[in-house]
């Protein structure tokens, strides 16, 4: 049999190697996010006239008012909500900091299906919408941990990657708002998936587990009884 013991300890200890700490249901939550983003904008936009542009025209625009089954848009902005909340409750490895920030921008997003846009714009749609994405952009430098145990998607480098990479997304969508190159549709959902994949990388590299080889034994390993 094995012997399990708390993953608070095993975080700690920089001795040990890939303990699996993230329940199932977390990286359920974590992996359908961005597949429920993405089908919620692909059948809500087949749902639109012909004159909806998916790679110039925002995925907002297929919850706004007057939209054809704008339902089907707010749907998923709730579902991915719940998803990224009940992933920053699971990733008990990283940093409170940072998944209380996940959290928040869960709760961004359930504000955002709640205020759709409209004709003439809508500043709490704009305002939440942009809560929500800064929240998912910079969680991961709230998260990062130091020491041998740490799964490798909370390491420093790879928490500072990850943040660069979502800035720089963030950055290309809004100059496209800014400038309406004709791409904002595109960025927007780049950035989405993104956004929501990375917390799927970190419960997965969570999951993992790797043998400890040469070190001593200690509280938070698998060990052989």
């Amino acid at each position: 049999m094995w012997d399990y013991r708390p993953c608070r300890a095993a975080i700690r200890s920089p001795s040990v190697v890939g303990v699996r700490c993230v329940p199932w249901w977390g990286l359920i939550s974590s992996a359908a996010a961005p597949l429920v983003l993405a089908g919620g904008w692909i059948v809500a936009a087949r749902l639109q006239p012909r004159s909806y542009d998916p790679l110039a025209d925002t995925v907002s625009a297929l919850a706004a008012l007057g939209a054809a089954d704008r339902w089907v848009m707010t749907l998923a902005f709730v579902a991915v909500a719940a998803c990224e909340f009940a992933t920053g409750l699971a990733l008990s490895p990283a940093g409170l900091p940072g998944r209380l920030i996940l959290m928040a921008g869960a709760v961004a997003g359930v504000v955002v299906a709640a205020s759709p846009e409209q004709v003439g714009g809508s500043p709490r749609h704009a305002i939440w919408a942009a809560v929500g994405l800064c929240a998912l952009t910079v969680w991961p430098a709230g998260a990062w941990r130091r020491g041998r145990a740490v799964p490798w998607a909370l390491r420093p480098v790879a928490t500072a990657w990850a943040v660069a990479v979502l800035l720089a997304l963030l950055a290309w969508f809004v100059m496209e708002l800014i400038t309406g190159a004709g791409l904002a549709g595109l960025a927007e959902r780049v950035l989405g998936l993104a956004q929501a994949g990375w917390p799927c990388a970190v419960a997965a590299s969570c999951r993992r587990s790797e043998p400890a080889t040469g070190t001593p034994r200690t509280a938070g390993t698998l060990v052989p009884g």
